[in-house]
């Protein structure tokens, strides 16, 4: 996957409706689920779901197909397993993610550095000292 795939993607994704709506579609499997249902368990109005489905659809993270009068909404797991790899290729070079690094507090670094006049310009909430 190139990063005009991934960028395309991660902005389909990034609004709460459409995100709702691919968790549902994620969570229905490869048998998907109906527009009237989607639009009845997320509370979106017929003109809204479109709007989104469209963008997810654009973006190749859905696919419709009709099933009589229905159109059926699955997501494509393809799209996003690769999404997914793209995003965690470089994760550990390779291995398993390493847990997180132990975070230093900014007062323990104006102690260590002897207070630069950036480190005590910080507010007390921030590490630094009061002013």
């Amino acid at each position: 996957m190139d990063s005009t795939i991934a960028v395309k993607s991660l902005s389909a994704l990034a609004h709460d409706s459409r995100l709702a709506l691919f968790r549902l579609l994620v969570e229905a499997g490869p048998e998907g689920v109906s527009a009237g249902v989607l639009a009845a368990q997320l509370g979106l109005t017929p003109s809204g779901l479109s709007f989104h489905l469209k963008d997810l659809a654009h973006a190749d993270l859905i696919a419709p197909r009709s099933d009589g009068r229905y159109v059926i909404y699955s997501a494509h797991f393809a799209a996003m397993n690769a999404l997914v790899a793209y995003l965690t290729e470089n994760c550990c070079q390779g291995g398993c993610c390493a847990p997180p690094a132990k975070k230093v507090s900014a007062r323990k670094l104006v102690a260590k550095r002897g207070g630069s006049a950036a480190a005590r310009s910080l507010t007390p909430s921030q590490g630094g000292k009061p002013r």
